[in-house]
């Protein structure tokens, strides 16, 4: 058992052994005659012949009992109960062995969470000697050989296990990780793909593992192509070295490190001095020197410490521009990864501006995002970040927000953001939108992007809907924007309000009012975008509040939708024929100011008959429905096409059910106030198409 070739020999003779116990159960005694003779036959073929090569004849003075009967005059009753015993000894044997198996797995896993990866391995190896058979202790071990850096088998390992399920996630992630460590990069790549292949949900993940293959796959090109250029004497490639064994001299003046850095920063902006300088302990040597340390830290606050600190900070944003591998290094680095968040906030200018270059680059792309979000505290780095935002007499306020923004795309960050949002972003963001003004909003519709990136999160944005001083903050702001046309800053902020209500909360009920009033003032604004979002704005937060839709009843909302929807775009209609239903819904007096306009309702009848969105016909459908609870609506319908128009939704195949069930009950209240109409309907077999949507009505 100790080979492949083995352990499939024994799992084919296995399913054959379990083929003959079938057919000897058989009714039919035919079947049982033809099993009797394959058994036969297979019991012949173990016999192997002799395979001793001496002639040596041994007497045996303790001869085995000779059975009085050979299988062959075995009837087949007894076959059959001899081989079901057999079977039922093996089957409880393998139940005890696999109970063996587990306990030491089990103990494997324990020693592995304590990081004793050798004993771990021995848990693992002692399960396979009890049954060999079993996956979980194949991809277990090779995950703790990886640990142990014995990568060919952690491979081997793998293969076996892929030889119980072809399918194992774990045994081909761990294979990839294994050829990954030894290099072979093409294998590791096989290796990942291959998930995907198994399940395809797992794109995001294996895309990740595929980045990493690419980056270290560039890592060994560059230092392989640097070592060449050095041990062919290129000047470039010589210099940085040579730099930086003059820069690790200890206790010189900061005027010394800050020329050596400046010179040093000319001379690695190619690939090849940017590797050169990682080979060459580069990153050690900055890191290590006390008076670097002491200004990076900012525990020396003099003019040459200043500027020995952007020396710094400008070197390495030269070694890590493009480098992935340099900007892990960096990312690394203790000293490195405090500084960075703490120079955010720096009150030299010079400094600050060094630090938020630095913080761009790495914002710029997804594997410097995940390495900063992985290294740096995030709750202080974002925190730094809005209060460099809030002080735009620094005028670095838009490369902070252009941070914050490229940030906020990574999930990980909002995930990291939950438990601390109010002090590193609600506060911030709800002073900052209390002052707006002509100095900061400029930087306003970046910032509002970026709390929307946070607001993906459902958490996040839950914590938005129930802050009061936010909400607060959006009215002041409102306000200020239309005072002082500011366009932009007000669109965006109605798409983020739009965003945050759709979550009930009581804080948006308690402002309800308020906000619906600034929005009613809005639809009067001559920017289309803007009157979009105001009227988005309506129809999220109406719903939440009934004195909400008396009040903008009076303020002759109804005659406004209408007027909306008539000539619009299709988010301007989504959102106005929503608002309208909820206002018929809530008020007579709305569905009357909507019929004193329109006694046919041909906006309501246009939007069935020509509109594509479901939402759309579905809320149309409704808003009718509630117009005809009102006395004389359906005579008024008489010779329309409502009764065709209803019908054609009441039957479609909608993918919301909704839409159905809103146009049968329209249908229904039509017919009943006005039973005329019936006579239209059952020249269309509208009547079992009713009939069939009785479901959804109920």
């Amino acid at each position: 058992m100790d080979k492949l070739e083995d352990l499939e020999s024994f799992l084919k003779s296995v399913d054959k052994i379990s083929e003959l116990v079938m057919d000897l159960q058989s009714a039919d005694v035919e079947v049982q005659e033809k099993a009797m003779e394959k058994a036969d036959c297979y019991i012949a073929a173990l016999d192997e012949p002799c395979r001793t090569k001496v002639n040596k004849t041994t007497i045996n003075t303790n001869p085995p009992l000779q059975p009085s009967l050979s299988l062959q005059n075995e009837s087949p009753e007894s076959f059959m109960k001899i081989m079901e015993r057999d079977a039922e000894d093996r089957r409880v044997k393998r139940i005890a062995k696999a109970k063996k198996a587990t306990a030491l797995k089990d103990k494997g896993n324990e020693a592995y969470a304590r990081e004793d990866y050798e004993t771990a391995v021995k848990y693992y190896s002692d399960g396979l000697a009890e049954l060999r058979d079993m996956l979980p202790l194949y991809t277990n071990r090779a995950q703790a050989y990886i640990k142990l850096g014995k990568y060919k088998e952690a491979i081997s390992d793998c293969e076996w296990a892929l030889k119980c399920d072809e399918r194992c996630i774990k045994a081909y992630l761990h294979k990839g990780k294994a050829y990954l460590a030894l290099k072979k990069y093409n294998e590791a790549r096989n290796s990942f793909e291959k998930l995907v292949e198994i399940e395809p949900g797992r794109e995001k993940i294996v895309k990740e593992y595929l980045t990493q293959v690419d980056l270290e796959e560039e890592r060994e090109s560059q230092e392989m192509n640097a070592m060449q250029k050095f041990d062919k004497g290129d000047g470039k490639a010589i210099a940085v070295p040579q730099l930086l064994e003059k820069l690790s001299r200890p206790d010189q003046m900061p005027f010394y490190y800050c020329g050596g850095f400046e010179i040093l920063s000319q001379a690695v902006t190619d690939c090849t001095g940017q590797t050169l300088f990682r080979l060459n302990n580069g990153f050690s040597i900055i890191s290590s020197n006390d008076m670097v340390r002491s200004c990076l830290l900012q525990k020396t606050k003099d003019p040459d410490s200043q500027e020995l600190c952007v020396s710094v900070l400008r070197l390495w944003r030269a070694i890590c521009c493009g480098n992935a591998e340099n900007q892990n290094m960096l990312m690394t680095c203790p000293v490195s990864r405090k500084s960075i968040v703490d120079l955010v906030t720096s009150e030299h200018v010079a400094v600050q501006k060094g630090c938020l270059a630095l913080l761009f680059l790495y914002s710029q792309e997804p594997y410097g995002r995940r390495l900063a979000i992985d290294n740096l505290n995030v709750h202080k780095l974002v925190r730094n970040l809005m209060a460099s935002i809030s002080k735009p007499q620094q005028q670095q306020e838009n490369t902070a927000v252009n941070i914050l923004k490229n940030f906020t795309t990574e999930n990980k960050l909002c995930v990291q953001l939950r438990d601390e949002l109010t002090d590193s972003v609600l506060m911030p963001f709800s002073t900052i939108l209390g002052n707006i003004s002509k100095s900061n909003q400029h930087v306003l519709p970046s910032l509002i992007s970026a709390v929307g990136g946070l607001a993906r999160d459902n958490i996040i944005r839950h914590n938005f809907a129930h802050d009061p001083e936010c909400w607060r903050a959006f009215l002041v702001a409102i306000k200020q924007c239309r005072a002082c046309g500011y366009t932009e800053v007000l669109y965006l902020m109605l798409g983020l309000i739009i965003n945050l209500s759709t979550i009930t909360s009581p804080v948006i009920q308690e402002h309800a009012v308020s906000l619906c009033d600034c929005c009613m003032g809005l639809l009067r604004d001559s920017d289309g975008g803007v009157v979009t979002r105001a009227t988005g704005v309506l129809s999220t937060v109406l719903p939440q509040s009934s004195e909400a839709i008396q009040h903008v009843i009076l303020l002759d909302v109804v005659r406004t939708m209408r007027w909306l929807l008539k000539g619009t775009g299709e988010t301007a209609t989504k959102y106005a024929i929503k608002t309208l239903t909820v206002c018929t819904a809530a008020s007579h007096l709305a569905r009357e100011e909507l019929l004193k306009s329109d006694k046919k309702l041909s906006v309501l009848r246009r939007l069935l008959g020509s509109s594509c969105d479901e939402m759309v016909s579905g809320n149309a459908a409704l808003c009718l429905a509630h117009c005809l609870e009102l006395e004389g609506i359906a005579s008024n319908l008489l010779g329309t096409d409502i009764v065709p128009l209803l019908l054609r939704h009441a039957a479609g195949d909608a993918k919301r059910t909704a839409v159905q069930q809103n146009a049968a009950i329209a249908l229904g209240k039509l017919c009943r106030s006005e039973p005329r109409h019936i006579k239209k309907l059952r020249e269309l077999h509208g009547l079992e198409v009713l009939h069939s949507c009785v479901k959804l009505i109920t």
